[in-house]
């Protein structure tokens, strides 16, 4: 193994438990009555990438299509998520994000950013938090790409 592939097994492996600790305080960021990860997850993907078909969101998610299924269904239920059929091929759905949904979706990513953002303040200097907004769109190309 080469520098470079030590670097970067290294730097995975640091990012892997960095996200996994940053996913559990997400996670205790809710409150009861909130949408569970899985279900802001989802939701948040539908307002970025709707409409979307529930098997897009599948592999999106690199998940099966039945459990995408369920957890649609289950924002469904809630009125957070509203199916329409696709106009080039009537046998799928297409899934857009609900008013409701916008307001859920908004409020959630407000509780996490909010708490973040105290701690990003309360401990961190101008230049670490220079880093980690430069890295954070390097994170979400690695999370596209992974």
């Amino acid at each position: 193994m080469g520098p470079r592939d030590a670097l970067n097994r290294s730097t995975a492996t640091s990012i892997r438990v960095a996200m996994g600790m940053l996913k559990r305080r997400t996670g205790e960021a809710l409150t009861d009555g909130q949408l569970t990860n899985p279900e802001l997850t989802v939701l948040a993907q539908i307002d970025r990438n709707g409409p979307i078909t529930v098997a897009d969101l599948a592999r999106l998610q690199q998940i099966t299509p039945q459990a995408m299924g369920s957890t649609v269904a289950s924002l469904e239920k809630h009125g957070l998520v509203t199916r329409s059929p696709d106009p080039d091929d009537r046998r799928r759905s297409l899934l857009t994000v609900s008013s409701a949904g916008g307001d859920v979706l908004h409020s959630s990513r407000d509780v996490i950013s909010d708490r973040m953002a105290v701690a990003l303040g309360e401990s961190f200097t101008d230049d670490e938090v220079a880093i980690l907004a430069a890295a954070a769109p390097l994170l979400e190309r690695l999370a596209q790409r992974f």
